[in-house]
């Protein structure tokens, strides 16, 4: 990167350097080093994707186009990023190439291969983190990561089995010292958003998928939360030979360094498919330099972001960012870079490995009706207001009509009481019971 050729001494020369730089990396870009792809990757997942397109439908105004024809393809062992401006389709990306668009207003055209095959990914072969946390506050992280291997893992494996598992994939993502701590909430200090994100991976990876997605992983972390987060990422994709594709939005330079591979998008065109060493070669060539000491992330976003369209100061004049989008759209299709991934999507495509492993599938549902029980016995015992709260009212309520019909007697005025009674305390346990309604939807998520 050129913020690395700068040095102090030689401040007065930068606009020199810059033009240096851009003139020496200009013949290497349209040039571009062969992206090699390593085919013999054992029994890793080779996702491709071809000619994509999304839409959709917008009632009188007419169909919208989310995805544009976009191409490229992920390889295991390495972490291929998706970044660009908020609604450029970053995650209507990610959930396609997971399956997971399932909006009857969407309409998906162009080709999804895995490992050259049209098939569907079978669960346990994939895993997908959402950016949102939801997980319960009460238990802690050896408490939430088990109990969803009990109900994740098939009943062929034994108990010990899961908890090993379980306790094997908490090291992993670097948690073992905070096993017994519990996660907490907005009521009750527990773990730290970083902490958090690595324990919604550990959920998702129990069942050992060859596929990741994670959607915003570093979503409300700070930098240095960011980066071990996505370290620990990383790791997973070297030592397991793992495909990993993540959507962020605006990493630190240090966690951008980390990527393999770069799709950037904006507003579902692809602007740059490729190794994330030589895209600041596409800005440089197009007349829009990074920056010494810049980091580069911050540089590609704020030069394709057009919802604040002004003028980029390392720009080509005063062109607006729609137009300087369009330039480096097709200074990209015309580029060797995208002709090597075109043809690295042919030669993964036409190299038909063998169907994805099937790996079983859930407990059963008498194993998962035990483990949601005692889960959920162990959340509303350790949460104060769902509780011991409750059990406090009905103590008060039974007091209250203890107290108001006590020994009314056995005439005909007391059978109306009775009446009353019951039916005030079958409404009052109706609407508690009701109140109870957001545990549930917690459970349920």
């Amino acid at each position: 990167m050129s913020s690395q050729n700068h040095h102090p001494e030689a401040a007065e020369n930068d606009n020199l350097e810059i033009q240096s730089v851009v003139s020496g990396q200009i013949g290497s870009y349209n040039e571009a080093a062969s992206l090699r792809i390593e085919m013999e990757a054992g029994d890793g997942v080779f996702l491709t994707w071809t000619d994509l397109w999304v839409t959709v439908s917008g009632g009188r105004k007419g169909s919208r186009a989310i995805l544009q024809g976009l191409t490229g393809y992920a390889e295991p062992g390495k972490v291929l990023a998706i970044m660009g401006p908020s609604g450029c389709g970053k995650s209507t990306l990610l959930d396609t190439l997971a399956g997971r668009l399932l909006s009857s207003r969407m309409h998906q055209t162009g080709e999804i291969l895995i490992n050259g095959r049209k098939e569907t990914l079978a669960f346990g072969t994939s895993a997908y983190v959402t950016q949102d946390d939801t997980l319960m506050t009460t238990l802690t992280v050896r408490e939430a990561v088990f109990y969803s291997a009990q109900l994740q893992l098939p009943d062929s494996m034994s108990i010990s089995e899961k908890k090993e598992r379980a306790e094997m994939t908490i090291r992993e993502m670097g948690l073992q010292d905070s096993m017994d701590t519990r996660i907490g909430g907005w009521s009750t200090k527990g773990l730290s958003g970083g902490q958090k994100r690595r324990v919604s991976i550990c959920i998702e990876i129990l069942t050992w998928p060859k596929l990741l997605f994670l959607d915003e992983p570093t979503s409300g972390l700070d930098s240095a939360a960011s980066y071990h987060v996505m370290n620990r990422i990383v790791k997973l994709a070297h030592q397991h030979g793992r495909t990993i594709i993540a959507s962020i939005h605006q990493p630190s330079s240090e966690v951008f360094e980390l990527f393999h591979n770069l799709c950037l998008l904006s507003y579902g065109k692809t602007v740059y498919f490729g190794p994330v060493s030589m895209a600041e070669m596409l800005f440089a060539t197009n007349g829009f330099p990074c920056p010494p000491l810049r980091n580069p992330s911050d540089h590609y976003l704020r030069t394709i972001n057009k919802d604040f369209d002004e003028d980029i100061e390392q720009g080509i004049g005063s062109n607006s960012t729609e137009e300087i989008i369009d330039t480096l759209v097709k200074s990209y299709k015309s580029s060797e870079i995208c002709k090597q991934v075109q043809h690295n999507v042919l030669k993964i495509s036409q190299q038909k490995r063998g169907p994805l492993e099937k790996k079983g599938s859930q407990a059963s549902f008498i194993t998962q009706s035990i483990v949601l029980t005692k889960r959920s016995f162990i959340n509303m015992y350790r949460d104060l207001g769902y509780y011991w709260l409750r059990f406090a009212i009905y103590i008060a309520l039974c007091l209250c009509v203890g107290t108001i019909f006590h020994d009314i007697g056995l005439t005909y005025g007391s059978i109306q009481a009775r009446g009353s009674m019951l039916m005030f305390v079958a409404a009052f346990l109706t609407f508690m019971a009701i109140g109870g309604f957001p545990s549930f939807v917690e459970d349920m998520k």
